[in-house]
């Protein structure tokens, strides 16, 4: 994915990051990477939201924070072919 914007930071390489945020699991210097094109790019925040999102009906069934790994498997493959699929048209 692409905003078609110049960044410092490719929107493609902040989305294959944004779980690793959003759990705090990510390098300081790639925290603030993210965190800098998210306060910039607007497709880019807007996924995050549902990202988020996400995780929070994730906690609400699962009862924590990260998904069962098999869930969390089909999920991050369906995220993957779906990102394909949207390149393609762009």
């Amino acid at each position: 994915m692409s905003c078609g914007q110049p960044h410092a930071t490719d929107c493609s390489e902040v989305l294959d990051k944004v779980y690793l945020y959003l759990d705090n699991e990510i390098e300081p210097t790639d925290y603030e990477k993210v965190r800098h094109h998210l306060d910039e790019c607007g497709p880019c925040l807007k996924q995050y939201g549902l990202d988020k999102a996400v995780k929070s009906v994730v906690h609400r069934c699962c009862g924590s924070d990260r998904a069962p790994d098999s869930l969390r498997i089909q999920v991050l493959a369906r995220i993957q072919e779906v990102r394909i699929e949207i390149n393609k048209v762009d």
